[in-house]
């Protein structure tokens, strides 16, 4: 018996539309990953973690390849592929994670101090 393991190919996006393409075998961990800031860098500097679109793959190295086609596309065209599946730019993640909907809060604003 071949366990079949899903692999996501996906990108967040902080509330003034900034982007971040990854890819990963556990998407609503790497949501959560994203929330709690434990992602260093860029996602964690800009606030970016509203999952706004996400793809399946049952292959690791289709998931990479298509992460790196994503990539290397310019911003307008990651815009178009968002806005063809999620044109409000809905945080995909509490609707589309039901097993994992009280773990994935939506945002709060972060205060400085």
């Amino acid at each position: 018996m071949t366990l079949r393991h899903s692999y996501f190919v996906y990108i967040v996006s902080s509330r003034s539309r900034n982007l971040y393409t990854g890819v990963t075998n556990d998407l609503g961990r790497r949501v959560l990953e994203h929330r709690d800031g434990l992602i260093p860098g860029f996602t964690e500097r800009y606030r970016i973690h509203r999952l706004v679109y996400y793809e399946t793959f049952g292959d690791i190295r289709d998931a990479i390849a298509r992460e790196k086609q994503v990539k290397a596309w310019t911003r307008a065209k990651r815009v178009t592929l968002i806005e063809g599946k999620n044109p409000t730019w809905a945080d995909l993640a509490v609707s589309q994670f039901a097993r994992t909907e009280k773990q994935i809060p939506r945002s709060e604003p972060r205060t400085s101090g």
